[in-house]
């Protein structure tokens, strides 16, 4: 399904961290591809309220926390600025969603990193 929300087909997902050779790029396209599909269930799912926002963000938090493994195994890892910079991706995503009060770390409360 094709997102429609024009707010993120604009946005820059983890620039960041496709710009620090730290971060193997095709293991920042999987953080991007789940941020993205974040978008995908949001738009499909219309969660009502933030307790239905924050089980979709909890979903993409429990794949970066695999994805940290994958990350590890490359020599690198959801360090400092990989946390802020997730961290301010899933809180653009329930903004540009409609909820602008969901608490940036309840969205990715599950977190391992």
């Amino acid at each position: 399904m094709p997102l429609a929300n024009e707010r993120i087909l604009a946005h820059e997902f983890l620039p960041e961290l496709y710009e620090d050779d730290y971060f193997p790029d095709p293991l920042v396209d999987k953080g991007k591809a789940i941020l993205l599909r974040l978008c995908e269930r949001i738009e499909r799912e219309r969660p009502g309220d933030l307790a239905a926002l924050y089980v979709l963000t909890h979903a993409a938090t429990e794949e970066f926390n695999a994805l940290d493994h994958e990350l590890q195994a490359a020599d690198s890892e959801i360090e400092t600025m990989a946390r802020e910079e997730i961290s301010e991706d899933v809180a653009f995503i329930a903004t540009a969603y409609g909820f602008p009060d969901a608490d940036r770390e309840e969205l990715i409360a599950p977190r391992d990193w």
